[in-house]
């Protein structure tokens, strides 16, 4: 199997990742410097954005790094009547920020075939995906103008299918991780694998490399998924906390004061199953009963949440994190980076 470091052109098999909503130029290209594989999502980005951020990218490191997006999974609603009723279920929380109750947009999320052009156009040097296969297509297209392509999986199922198409590498993200469950052949709570039980069977399952993910947050579950066989890792809240995020400080405590049972799966938020803490709007959101589906719910509570980022105001954002969030504590970048790269395995 080919080394995943030589595959990405990297010197750390350490991959960061990436974030939707809450990716930053300054992490991506921290991580990527460190000898790693800095990723950063582009949930919603529309073609322009995707162009200028690779730009910003490139000019921050000359490093490789990858860029994240989310296939469509064929049941996202689009803009309907209905969005009037579920904006007005979240009056309370667009008045608690000071925004008016938004009205219905033209769309809730760009195409992916305009994302795709601006990717294809900028080349990044890798294009991971969450949320399905990308189809044979796409991954030839990628290969024809040399981006690697990097699946998500959270079943020996799904990364079976996405080695089918011939991806590069496999990212399989246990059940411990936060944000959002990536699941796309059952639903996500019918794909709740741990990372412990999850990355040994998808190894043995595949001949790409598996990056792991889930849980992962100091030198010790680094050291953990390399004997259950990963090729690499993927971490997630341990760079979140750090100052080159883009977090907020009300975001970065969170993290470092929830404990591991203190996270909760919900769709409160975005109308899909995410982890993240449980504080006062998802509580609010899941006892009013009127979650509206993928992306309609993303979009409406977007318009209160980044109002809230701004505000420092944590009870009313989406605190997004995984179980290993009482591990994550680094102030920088650089010490996280540090952290996990004492648990890498010597030699080739």
């Amino acid at each position: 199997m080919t080394d995943v470091r030589e595959l990405l052109g990297i010197e750390h098999p350490i991959f960061l990742g990436p974030f939707g909503g809450l990716s930053s130029v300054a992490l991506t290209a921290a991580v990527s410097e460190s000898g790693g594989l800095g990723g950063y999502g582009l949930y919603g980005y529309d073609g322009d954005r995707i162009r200028s951020t690779v730009t910003a990218l490139r000019e921050a490191t000359s490093r490789p790094f990858a860029v994240n997006i989310w296939l469509p999974t064929g049941d996202e609603v689009a803009p309907n009547p209905q969005h009037t009723v579920f904006a007005q279920a979240l009056e309370p929380f667009y008045e608690a920020v000071g925004v008016e109750v938004p009205s219905r947009p033209e769309r809730y999320l760009p195409p992916l075939d305009e994302q795709l052009d601006a990717i294809w156009e900028s080349a990044p040097p890798v294009l991971s995906t969450v949320f399905g296969v990308p189809s044979v297509e796409i991954v030839d297209e990628a290969h024809r103008r040399g981006i690697r392509v990097v699946g998500a999986a959270t079943t020996v199922a799904e990364a079976t299918a996405l080695a089918e198409v011939g991806v590069d590498a496999i990212v399989a993200t246990g059940s411990e991780a936060g944000g959002h469950r990536v699941s796309f052949l059952r639903p996500p709570e019918e794909s709740l694998v741990g990372t412990f039980a999850l990355i040994p069977q998808v190894v043995d399952a595949v001949d790409v490399p598996v990056i792991a993910a889930g849980g992962i947050a100091d030198r010790r579950g680094v050291a953990a998924a390399f004997a259950l066989g990963a090729s690499g890792v993927q971490v997630g809240t341990a760079f979140l906390a750090t100052a080159e995020s883009a977090a907020n400080d009300a975001h970065r405590d969170a993290i470092r004061s929830t404990a591991a049972d203190g996270t909760v799966l919900t769709r409160a938020m975005s109308g899909r199953l995410a982890r993240g803490a449980r504080n006062r709007v998802v509580r609010a959101i899941e006892a009013g009963g009127m979650i509206a589906p993928f992306p309609m719910q993303n979009w409406l509570t977007g318009q209160f949440r980044t109002a809230a980022g701004q505000q420092n105001l944590g009870e009313l954002q989406s605190l997004w994190m995984g179980q290993g969030a009482p591990l994550a504590d680094y102030p920088t970048a650089a010490e996280a980076f540090a952290e996990m790269l004492e648990g890498v395995p010597e030699g080739p």
